[in-house]
C-alpha cells in the first residue's frame, strides 16, 4: 500500500477522496466539510467502502469449484487488497481500473477488467463499476458495494433518531447469517416498520441485515429530519445492511451476490447470484448516494 495514492474529486456541493488501493471511497465531505463517511475506528472496522469481486459474501469452506478443480477465496473476493491503476481524472471525475495478475489467476483464473468510475454532479456521487471478461471462455462473477456511511449523521440529530426509509415494502424477510457467515435455511421475519428500518445496536447483535429478494431499488438514511442520503442501485436484486455495535457507522451494501448456503458444494456457476459474463461481455454496477434536504 506504500504506493498508493488519494484521488480527491470534487463539485460545488461534496468531494470526495478515492483510494487507489482498492478502489475505495474513503471520504465523502459536504460543502462545508463535514464527513458523511465512517470514521474507520480500528476498534470496530477499518473499512471504508471496498469493492466486492468476484464474489458477494463468504464460500463455504473459503473455497470454490471450477471445472472439478477446487479454488481458495476470501470472502468478498480479492479486489479491496489489489492496487488499482488510475486511468482517467479530472476535478469532478476519476476512473481506477484494475486487470489480472499473477495473483488473481491464483485464485480465479481469467482474464478481466474491473475499472470503477467515479463521478461527483453537484450533491450526486454516482459509482459505476464495470466488469468485463476479458478471457476466451465463460466467466463466473459476482459484484457487491460495501459503502459505510457516519452513523450518526454530521447534522446534529441523535444516533438513536437515524433509520433507513425503503422505497417499497419488503415483506420477503431476511436472509439468515449463520455463525460462520453462511446462509441459513430458513428465513428472518422483516424487521422493518411499515418501510422503515429504525436503526439500533441491537439490529446487528449476531451479523448482517440481508434482503436476498429485494423488491426497492433506492432508499433513504438520515436523522428522522433534516438532511440524509439518498442512494440509489438499479440493477442491483440483494441487500446487505451492518456495523458493528457501538460503532459509529452503519453499511449500505446493495450486491449482485451473496454467501453461499450451508451445505453448498455445487460449482461456482451455482451460487446464488452469480452472474455469466461471456468473452468479451461487459456489464456495469451502479450506485447514486444524493446529500438531500
Amino acid at each position: 500500500m506504500t504506493n498508493s495514492a488519494m484521488i480527491e474529486i470534487a463539485s460545488d456541493q461534496l468531494s470526495a477522496v478515492i483510494n487507489s488501493f482498492g478502489a475505495e471511497l474513503s471520504h465523502l465531505r459536504d460543502a462545508r466539510g463535514l464527513e458523511l463517511m465512517t470514521d474507520a475506528d480500528p476498534a470496530f472496522w477499518t473499512g471504508r467502502a471496498p469493492l466486492l469481486f468476484p464474489i458477494v459474501g463468504r464460500l463455504a469452506g473459503d473455497r470454490y469449484r471450477l471445472d472439478r478443480q477446487e479454488y481458495a477465496l476470501p470472502q468478498h473476493g480479492f479486489a479491496r487488497r489489489q492496487e488499482f491503476q488510475v486511468t482517467s481524472y479530472g476535478p469532478s471525475r476519476a476512473v481506477l481500473r484494475l486487470t489480472d495478475n499473477d495473483v488473481t489467476r491464483a485464485v480465479y483464473p481469467f482474464g478481466f477488467t474491473l475499472d470503477a468510475a467515479y463521478t461527483l454532479d453537484g450533491a450526486t456521487l454516482a459509482i459505476d463499476v464495470t466488469v468485463t471478461n476479458c478471457d476466451a471462455r465463460p466467466m463466473p462473477a459476482s459484484f457487491g458495494f460495501h459503502p459505510a456511511f457516519a452513523w450518526p449523521l454530521p447534522f446534529g440529530r441523535p444516533r438513536e433518531a437515524h433509520r433507513i426509509l425503503f422505497a417499497q415494502p419488503e415483506p420477503a424477510g431476511l436472509a439468515a447469517i449463520m455463525p460462520g457467515g453462511l446462509i441459513g435455511p430458513l428465513p428472518l421475519p422483516s424487521p422493518l416498520q411499515g418501510r422503515e428500518l429504525p436503526l439500533s445496536d441491537a439490529l446487528f447483535a449476531q451479523d448482517a441485515l440481508v434482503w436476498d429478494a429485494l423488491e426497492s431499488r433506492r432508499l433513504r438514511y438520515d436523522g428522522g429530519s433534516g438532511p440524509g442520503l439518498e442512494i440509489g442501485f438499479d440493477g442491483m436484486p440483494m441487500l446487505g445492511i451492518w456495523t458493528k455495535p457501538g460503532a459509529r457507522f452503519v453499511c449500505v451494501e446493495p450486491w449482485h451476490g451473496i454467501a453461499d448456503p450451508e451445505g453448498f458444494d455445487g460449482e461456482i456457476w451455482d451460487k446464488p447470484g452469480m452472474l455469466r459474463f461471456e468473452p468479451g461481455e461487459a456489464r456495469t454496477f451502479s450506485m447514486q448516494v444524493t446529500l438531500a434536504a
